[in-house]
Order: C-alpha cells, then structure tokens, then sequence
C-alpha cells in the first residue's frame, strides 16, 4: 500500500507533535531533540494509558460523522511518511471523499469548541501534506473531531497559506536542529508555568 513507506533512526524526520511543541515554545525542540533530555512522561504512564482507553471508546464508531463529511472510504491510525517533506506520523483516519479529494480527521478528547485550536489546525496541514504527497491525491480541507462531551466536528482548510505557515515552522526546528543553537524562549509566561523543562530553562 502507498502509504506503508520505510524509514530508520537516520531518516531526517519530524513528527505533527513535535511541530506543535515548538510552536508552544521552541526550545521544547532544543531540549527534547538536541540536549535528548526527556519529558518524563513515563512517570504518567497509568494516566495516559487510562486516557487512551477512554479517547478510543469515545472515538470508535462515528460512522455519522465521516457520512457529515462525505466519506466514501477510510483507512484508521495510519502511519505516514515522507522524508520530502521530513515529516512523519500516525493520523486518526485517511478518508477518500465524494468529491474525489482526500482528507485527514484527527479526534481530540476535548470539550466542543466554536474554532479548531491553532495547534490543531497545524497538525491538520501536517497530516494532509503527507497525504497528499503520498497518495498523489488533491487535499483540500481536513477535519478536527472535538469528542469529550459530544462530537464537535470543525473543518480545517488546507490551502497555499496554510502549506507555507507549515513547511516554514518545519524549517524552523531542522535549522535549530543543525545549528543547535538555543532558540528564543516562548513570549508567554503562562506557558512556563506547567513546563516540564521551567527548573532548567534559563
């Protein structure tokens, strides 16, 4: 199958999730990919895990939201990667639609919101990049499921302004990755606050 591509530890390839931590604050990058200093998640195992079982539960059988969308086939957690675009990464659901474009749905275990979060919508982009190099099909839109306490379906566009923001951010964090200077820190102070890096970022 297309998408079923091959690639190593050597592969210069980034993943949605770290795109999106560096938008949070770029030295995440520096010193999760060039210090290797972990984040410790391991310690929240059990938590993470729980919440794993529950966002599936939630997110199995919506067969009504991908017919709102116009489905007409999907693939589940698949694993895309293209070193062209130096990204890899699993997305939730690859649905072919009725127009004959493609696009990417990634479920979220959050409360319904009115507007897909900026971090969201960049994962959005991400996935339909790969897709569409991937498959060689048109993407012209995706969709964030917003599923805690209901089904909050929002649809992302995905167009020339969209690609340029995401492959410019992709950039960002391989000169970072190459220079291995350490970036400027995130303008936001509350971002800190819950940092697993804040006792050593200085």
């Amino acid at each position: 199958m297309a998408h079923l591509l091959v690639d190593n530890e050597f592969t210069p390839m980034i993943t949605p999730t770290e795109v999106v931590e560096h938008v949070y604050c770029p030295r995440f990058t520096w010193f999760m990919n060039v210090q290797h200093i972990p984040q410790h998640e391991e310690t929240r195992f059990k938590v993470l895990k729980g919440r794993e079982v529950h966002q599936r539960r939630a997110t199995e059988n919506r067969d009504y939201l991908r017919r709102k969308i116009g489905a007409t086939k999907r693939e589940i957690e698949v694993y895309l990667a293209s070193p062209k675009l130096r990204l890899r990464g699993i997305v939730d659901e690859v649905l072919w639609l009725k127009d004959g474009t493609m696009a990417a749905l990634d479920y979220k275990f959050t409360e319904s919101r009115q507007s897909a979060f900026k971090t969201h919508e960049t994962q959005i982009v991400l996935y339909s990049m790969l897709i569409q190099e991937i498959y060689g099909q048109p993407v012209e839109r995706g969709f964030v499921a917003y599923v805690r306490d209901g089904s909050q379906l929002l649809e992302v566009a995905v167009n020339n302004s969209a690609i340029s923001k995401a492959k410019k951010l992709v950039e960002d964090i391989f000169v970072v990755l190459q220079t291995e200077r350490l970036p400027v820190r995130t303008s936001s102070k509350l971002r800190c606050v819950d940092c697993c890096y804040r006792n050593i970022c200085v």
